[in-house]
């Protein structure tokens, strides 16, 4: 930043266009103006001796704010990583033998991890996040672009690359909904806060069949609605291009419009589970056995039909659970409770083909 070029504008306006400089100066203990008091005149009537209670003179005062500016402008510039491909190098499975393959991943890609109970999904999404460099018990090697991430990439904590939501969301900040979105957006330093955390809102709530409002306290969400909101959060606050999901089938959330919702915000979304919905809507699925990555399968045309064919059975399902939850009594209708709907898109003759 340039000082001649901050002096003579008004204040008011600068902290508009950057609004972590109230902070700054709410920090110091001093209120800005509202008016159209320049910076130079704003810092020229502060008290001197508040300012020497703080070890600092007006031009030492000017100084630090460019500085913090500069700092700030720095920080929202490597607060938006962009990568276009992230790697997985082979590592060990439980018993030492090795992977027998790798695999590359890009944004805006879906891409499911499955296997037994056990089998080894959860380390190699954790895997993933700590951006691994053979030092996990799987001996698996991440690389970004095809280059290993320097340590402060890896460690410094101000560069998210990859953001995980688990099983559980477990608030402890005794927050309503807009506080808890309105601290989340000034930390990343977006543009425009009220507006985006109205649409994270907007969208959070169209993820679960559980409405709830602004001013409802975080703590009092359920599992579900706490869910659709980190995933919403995530879609259109967070930087990171990488998100990990966790068994999002019991979740209590439309698990087809957050997965949607993700990819278009061009996310790379990887995520266990052992839903056969959720692993057919992947581009591809990780097998995982004996902790070993033992197969990587692209998804086929038979399969994507297999998987629209469970999606309409899906549906079907969550109107039957909605019409449960709101008290009705429901009828034997062999249409509505069929398990082979005819369905657009189905494979021939209403049935998957479980046996291809």
């Amino acid at each position: 930043m340039n000082p001649s070029q901050i002096l003579n504008q008004p204040l008011f306006t600068l902290i508009r266009d950057h609004p972590y400089l109230h902070d700054f100066f709410d920090t110091l203990g001093f209120q800005p103006p509202r008016d159209d008091t320049s910076v130079q005149a704003f810092i020229h009537l502060l008290p001197e001796d508040g300012l020497a209670d703080l070890g600092l003179d007006k031009e030492s005062l000017l100084v630090q704010m460019i500085e913090f500016m500069d700092k700030m402008e720095a920080y929202q510039q490597q607060g938006r990583p962009l990568i276009s491909r992230l790697t997985i190098q082979a590592g060990f499975d439980k018993s030492g033998n090795r992977e027998p393959m790798g695999v590359d991943l890009h944004p805006g890609q879906v891409v499911s991890v499955v296997g037994p109970t056990g089998s080894g999904k959860s380390q190699l999404l954790a895997d993933i996040e700590c951006l691994a460099q053979a030092d996990t018990p799987s001996g698996r090697i991440i690389l970004l672009d095809g280059e290993k991430p320097d340590h402060a990439t890896r460690f410094s904590g101000e560069i998210q690359l990859v953001a995980q939501l688990s099983q559980n969301m477990n608030f402890v900040m005794d927050l309503t909904v807009a506080s808890f979105l309105t601290l989340h957006a000034q930390s990343r330093l977006v543009e425009n806060v009220p507006a985006r955390i109205a649409r994270v809102f907007e969208e959070a709530v169209g993820l679960t069949g559980e409405p709830f409002d602004m001013d409802t306290p975080v703590t009092a969400l359920s599992g579900g609605q706490s869910r659709a909101l980190m995933i919403a959060d995530v879609a259109f606050l967070s930087a990171s291009p990488v998100v990990l999901i966790d068994e999002i089938e019991n979740a209590g959330v439309d698990r087809g419009k957050a997965l949607a919702l993700l990819v278009k915000k061009e996310k790379l979304v990887i995520l266990a589970t052992h839903d056969p919905m959720l692993a057919l809507w992947a581009q591809q699925r990780i097998v995982i056995r004996n902790g070993g990555i033992a197969d990587v399968i692209e998804t086929s045309a038979d399969e994507k039909k297999t998987a629209a064919w469970l999606s309409g059975l899906d549906e079907k399902m969550a109107r039957l659970r909605e019409r449960v939850r709101q008290g009705e009594r429901l009828g034997f209708d062999l249409d509505a409770l069929s398990l082979f709907p005819e369905k657009k898109g189905a494979p021939k003759g209403g049935k998957p083909a479980l046996d291809s």
